[in-house]
């Protein structure tokens, strides 16, 4: 009986952690489509706290991170962020999806992956 019940509770406890993870997923998404970029990092943030054991879904918060970089024209770490989706994840559907995004910021010139960075002093 013993056993029974903690075996339920932790089936329980695994069920909310799921719940919590998708829920933040869910409130990302939903703070992309209305433009709000500083709460779709709050929730990936939160949606990447709860994933841990869960490596499968580190893609998708990746490649929804760059894309919201990339709203906020933060066009070096977008790429940074798809460079590694296609690194870490390279048969995954979202580095297919990451290696067409570094192809639309090439084409708009916010990328040049033959070009090498070049270090400059901050303004004044």
């Amino acid at each position: 009986m013993r056993t029974l019940i903690i075996l339920t509770v932790a089936l329980l406890a695994a069920g909310c952690t799921r719940v919590s993870l998708d829920h933040h997923l869910n409130n990302a998404y939903r703070a992309y489509h209305e433009g709000d970029c500083s709460r779709v990092e709050l929730e990936l943030s939160q949606a990447e706290r709860k994933s841990r054991s869960r490596t499968y879904l580190q893609p998708e918060i990746s490649l929804l991170r760059g894309q919201c970089l990339e709203r906020e024209s933060l066009f070096v770490d977008a790429a940074q962020t798809y460079q590694f989706i296609i690194g870490r994840y390279p048969a995954s559907e979202y580095a297919y999806r990451a290696r067409a995004r570094l192809q639309t910021l090439e084409q708009l010139g916010h990328y040049n992956p033959a070009a090498p960075a070049k270090a400059s002093p901050a303004a004044l």
